[in-house]
């Protein structure tokens, strides 16, 4: 079944192959379908050149599809691990971290450790040494949405 249909589609079923899995990226992107559908067009690719050669069965253009769609997997991955790491806003989205070192005047007294500051519009819970409503705290260190704070 699958050597008939390797023979009557000829390389312009890799073609479609990869063509159809380049479509199915767009409509549920994942970005691993594209690496696939790009080892299947070059296959195809191959198969042009290939495909009157008595080596060039079924069997060798599915073990060279596997290997290609692995290889291109891998380099894709190395690719896109990298992208997004360096931004000209840091701090976007990470809105507890980007108030360490801001002061805030305690809405309500740290006691046993825990307390409360308001910070623009919102409302910190903060940890730290026992002190009374009022006192002046620097950030120090945000750990989730609690952030610990000093005396400042």
């Amino acid at each position: 079944m699958i050597e008939g249909l390797a023979e009557n589609l000829g390389p312009w079923g890799w073609w479609i192959l990869g063509l159809v899995l380049l479509v199915a990226e767009l409509a549920a992107p994942g970005v691993f379908l594209i690496w696939i559908g790009m080892a299947a067009i070059v296959v195809g690719a191959i198969s042009l050149g290939l495909w009157q050669t008595g080596w060039w069965s079924w069997q060798v253009q599915l073990l060279v599809f596997g290997v290609l769609s692995i290889v291109f997997a891998i380099a894709g991955r190395r690719v896109y691990a990298g992208r997004g790491e360096h931004s000209d806003e840091p701090m976007l989205n990470r809105r507890s971290e980007s108030l360490v070192g801001r002061t805030a005047v305690l809405a309500e007294p740290i006691a046993e450790g825990r307390g409360r500051i308001r910070l623009d519009d919102t409302w910190w819970p903060v940890m730290g040494p026992d002190l009374p409503a009022g006192a002046r705290v620097v950030v120090v260190e945000a750990r989730g949405r609690d952030l610990k704070v000093a005396q400042a």
